[in-house]
């Protein structure tokens, strides 16, 4: 008796220090995957000047980094299970630095298949990284507070986003609008020696890139981050399992991974096309440069909302619900309104889509036990959205206009409502 009582009040403060430690790498990892992905805001306007591409072309950007999440997310979980949670992250780091490596010769050789052959294998690193950091943070405590926790990872994603195109931005995109107006001037020769000039400026950043996120990998992979065992059931769920053969039995986790579809597309959309967007009604790129970095700080004060109120004042699916609403509002102002104020609309979906993910995602894998792994690669899979979604709106603002391209995000957030309200209840086939 006298042992137990000495002993376990230890105990405690150290799996109490280990999840923190295991929160904090996480983190890290979360900040590494907004970096990455919201350079692409700025890789748009930057290779639609240095590749001369239209509307559709540039946003081919989006479609090669987030494709590879629908083509990656099945063999990224047998990765992670041959490998493990924590090996498995270091694989997925190591293979976005060979993405990030091949940017150079895309840049040398002003070649923009080469530029997406890189963007898809970046993104097939970060499918491996995601497959096993979602379902390893919304495990790593109680599941009705696990949209506060992926909030939290949410804050770093997005302080990442707003410092990656600011920080690419001030060396792609420096003097564009400049630029811009003397290539229309130039004759041929001229206008190639330019543009090939324009397009090494990327090649210092993707070196830095591809040495940090080397060094990232080896510390992960020394690192105390423990395993975690997502084949577990306890007895409620092992009972509601018994006849389960298939993921695919699993409604609500498919009626999820849609919702998480049209999520990351309208996600994309709000943060890929608003430097386009602003340039078209008129504001200069040295402005509208910054106009995704409004969009992560929206979204910043989004995840703030979801770790104060989750699950003290909004359960997850009312937190879904409003947002979802709000996405609706947000959009219909930005359509009906012009100039500066409709860019700060589609700015403000930011703050709508912030709490989106981090309630679709415990929802969707809630009661999967055995399955868990390969409910999270179907998430995973979904986020492939943000591929189809904005070639899209690619197409339409070249069909219409960039504005009216915009009332393609409406019927993805109504859909977003749907699962809020009753989508993740479905159980039964």
């Amino acid at each position: 008796m006298t042992k137990a009582a000495t002993t376990s009040p230890a105990a405690v403060p150290t799996a109490t220090t280990q999840q923190t430690k295991s929160i904090v790498i996480i983190g890290a990892l979360f900040f590494i995957f907004g970096f990455v992905t919201w350079l692409n805001s700025v890789l748009i306007p930057y290779l639609r000047i240095a590749c001369e591409l239209n509307n559709f072309e540039a946003y081919l950007v989006a479609f090669a980094f987030y494709i590879s999440y629908l083509v990656m997310a099945i063999p990224s979980a047998w990765v992670l299970k041959a490998t493990g949670f924590k090996n498995g992250m270091s694989v997925g780091l190591l293979v976005m630095a060979v993405g990030a490596l091949i940017f150079i010769p895309a840049a040398l050789t002003r070649t923009y298949g080469l530029f997406l052959f890189g963007l898809f294998v970046q993104g097939t690193g970060l499918a491996v990284l995601q497959t096993a950091a979602n379902p390893y943070i919304t495990i790593l405590g109680p599941r009705e507070s696990a949209a506060k926790r992926i909030s939290v990872m949410g804050i770093c994603n997005k302080i990442a986003g707003a410092l990656a195109p600011v920080a690419l931005g001030a060396v792609a995109l420096k003097d564009a609008d400049a630029l811009v107006a003397r290539l229309k001037t130039m004759d041929v020769a001229a206008k190639t020696a330019e543009l090939d000039t324009l397009a090494t400026r990327v090649i210092t950043p993707y070196l830095l890139m591809t040495a940090v996120l080397v060094v990232l990998a080896v510390l992960i992979y020394f690192s105390s981050l423990p395993e975690i065992d997502t084949d577990h059931e306890d007895e409620t769920v092992a009972a509601a399992n018994t006849n389960k053969t298939s993921v695919l039995q699993f409604p609500h986790l498919l009626l999820g991974a849609l919702a998480m579809f049209f999520y990351v597309g309208v996600e994309v959309i709000a943060g890929d096309t608003i430097i386009s967007y602003g340039a078209a009604q008129g504001i200069a790129l040295s402005t509208a440069k910054f106009f995704t970095t409004c969009t992560m700080v929206a979204m910043t004060v989004g995840y703030l909302i979801g770790v104060v109120a989750i699950p003290k004042f909004l359960s997850q699916e009312r937190a879904l619900q409003i947002f979802a609403v709000a996405g609706v509002a947000f959009a219909l102002a930005a359509l009906s309104t012009s100039g500066i104020t409709s860019v700060l609309f589609i700015s403000l979906l930011g703050l709508a889509n912030s709490l989106i993910f981090p309630a679709i995602w415990p929802l969707a894998i809630e009661g999967l036990g055995r399955f868990t792994k390969i409910g999270s690669s179907f998430l995973i899979m979904a986020i492939a959205g943000g591929a189809v979604l904005p070639p899209i709106y690619g197409s339409l603002a070249d069909a219409f206009s960039p504005q009216q391209a915009y009332w393609l995000v409406i019927p993805c957030y109504l859909f977003i409502l749907y699962y809020g309200l009753a989508g993740h209840k479905v159980r039964r086939a």
